[in-house]
C-alpha cells in the first residue's frame, strides 16, 4: 500500500501545476497566492509547506515553501487534507470544527474549490 502522503505530494507536484498551466483563468479570477502549510497530526508540528502564486501570469505556480505576502495561508493536517482532496466539499466542515485553519482572507480561501475541481 502506498504511503499516505503520496495523494498530498502528487497534487503539489503533478496535479496542481498541471492545472496552474491549462487553466490560466484561474490566475485572472485569483490573482493572489495560497500557502497550504501541512501539518503532522498534533496540528502544529511542520510536515510541507507548498505555495500556490497566481498574482501574475509570470510567477502563476506551484512551489515549495511559504511564499511571501500569501493572500491566506491554509493550516491543516496531513490526513485532514486528504479528506479535502477526496471530498472538497468536506473543506468548509473541516473549518467549522477548527481542523482548517485559514489566515488572512476567508474569501480567497472559500476559491479552494475552484482550485480543486
Amino acid at each position: 500500500m502506498a504511503d499516505e502522503s503520496d495523494k498530498t505530494l502528487g497534487f503539489f507536484s503533478d496535479f496542481l501545476p498541471k492545472k496552474v498551466a491549462g487553466k490560466p483563468e484561474l490566475q485572472g479570477s485569483i490573482k493572489n497566492s495560497i500557502v497550504f502549510d501541512i501539518v503532522e497530526e498534533d496540528g502544529k508540528t511542520p510536515w510541507k509547506q507548498w505555495t500556490l502564486d497566481l498574482k501574475t501570469p509570470e510567477s502563476a505556480g506551484v512551489k515549495e515553501g511559504a511564499g511571501d505576502a500569501p493572500g491566506c495561508t491554509l493550516t491543516v493536517s496531513k490526513s485532514n487534507w486528504e479528506k479535502i482532496l477526496a471530498n472538497p466539499g468536506a473543506a468548509m466542515g473541516l473549518f467549522m470544527t477548527g481542523k482548517l485553519k485559514v489566515k488572512g482572507s476567508q474569501g480567497l480561501a472559500m476559491q479552494l474549490q475552484k482550485i480543486l475541481a
